[in-house]
């Protein structure tokens, strides 16, 4: 079962050693940021640096002419990832005999909401989330398809992961994050990503909803939740909540316009690359989840794209509904976290991935080889010897 593991550029350019030990994993292919979200990293093995902050969303790369006079474009990127940081690294990593895929972060910025806030999903009490863009709204929709194009075409690139490429909602790791004192579960995670946003409100209104009435129950809907009560689990608890009616059209319009955008980046993508390439998106099979694996139907999802990268590190009976419907050549990769500082298990990276093949299965992805200490590195070695 063929292999990827996650990395940045930073973690392969200045550290000569980088590419080969990559290798040296046992996998087959990189999956490598090209777009990503500002983030922290340690990376415990570079000779320069232990510690890069990126301090907000980029490409790490030079950004094209696509982009000019353009209000809503990438930005680059700071002293973390200079010039064009993804194909140096791309090179280095092909040169060690590792194929390379675009890794690209779409519906995941916070730069994005912090300079451009209309561009944010609104709840229904009318915070923002400048983290996340809404993907109803025509100009972000624009933006994310041709980011999805500019970033996962690029030199040295055989294939593409596309991130975020759908709804995000309200959890978010952030900074001293402090959104953790209620525990809002699936219901009131979903009830408090519903955007109300123009676009939003309009679109609403093109399913029969009054946008103003709908915010209205569905602030009724959390006081509950606010309250501490436990919620239902899954779907018949946010039905119980909001009411089947309104939870039932709002999940319509949602999964509406997650569709039409994954379809066109999809398509975006294809017209830009060339024959072969192969275009995977990050997703969850519960249409309704949002955030950096969206919900997808698995069955419409494998009509438009060559397969998904699905998380599995806290189970794998997420790779059953894309299993029965993936057809001849559909990619189902299983996506474990074997950092054992945050929560991953090199350890039983064997039984897990045994576990996921099983379930149907058909690649594996390594979180993260850029992020992991000498020892988990050391047990990811060894687990993908006895493949």
């Amino acid at each position: 079962m063929k292999a990827s593991a996650f990395v940045y550029p930073w973690d392969v350019n200045g550290d000569p050693e980088a590419p080969a030990r990559t290798a040296a994993l046992g996998v087959e292919q990189v999956t490598l940021a090209a777009a990503y979200h500002s983030t922290r990293a340690l990376t415990p093995r570079h000779p320069r640096h232990r510690v890069v902050t990126a301090e907000h969303a980029a490409v790490l790369y030079p950004a094209g002419d696509r982009w000019d006079g353009r209000e809503l474009r990438p930005y680059a990127a700071g002293d973390w990832a200079p010039g064009d940081a993804f194909g140096e690294a791309a090179a280095a990593l092909t040169d060690a005999g590792l194929e390379v895929h675009s890794w690209v972060v779409l519906a995941h910025n916070s730069r994005l909401g912090a300079e451009h806030p209309g561009t944010s999903v609104v709840n229904a009490y009318g915070d923002r989330y400048p983290w996340a863009p809404c993907i109803a709204q025509p100009a972000t929709r624009a933006y994310l398809t041709d980011l999805a194009a500019d970033a996962a075409v690029r030199p040295g690139a055989r294939g593409t992961e596309l991130e975020s490429l759908g709804w995000y909602g309200l959890r978010h790791l952030h900074a001293h994050d402090k959104t953790g004192g209620v525990g809002l579960g699936d219901a009131g995670q979903y009830l408090m990503a519903l955007c109300f946003c123009p676009a939003c409100r309009e679109g609403y209104g093109q399913y029969g909803l009054d946008a103003d009435d709908l915010a209205a129950a569905v602030r009724t809907a959390l006081e509950p939740v606010w309250q501490g009560a436990p919620s239902d689990g899954g779907w018949s608890g946010i039905q119980k909540l909001l009411g089947e009616t309104l939870a039932t059209t709002t999940r319509a319009y949602r999964d509406a316009t997650a569709r039409t955008l994954q379809e066109a980046a999809v398509r975006a993508v294809r017209e830009a690359a060339p024959d072969g390439f192969q275009v995977l998106l990050h997703a969850d099979p519960v249409s309704y989840h949002a955030g950096a694996n969206p919900g997808v139907n698995p069955a419409h999802i494998l009509s438009v794209a060559d397969g998904v990268v699905v998380p599995c590190s806290s189970g794998t009976g997420t790779l059953t509904p894309f299993a029965r419907q993936g057809g001849e050549g559909a990619v189902i990769a299983a996506n474990f976290t074997v950092v054992s500082g945050m929560g991953g298990s090199p350890g039983t990276l064997a039984a897990d991935a045994a576990e996921a093949r099983g379930l149907g299965a058909t690649e594996l992805r390594l979180y993260h080889a850029g992020l992991a200490s000498d020892g988990d590195l050391a047990t990811v070695r060894t687990a993908l010897a006895g493949r």
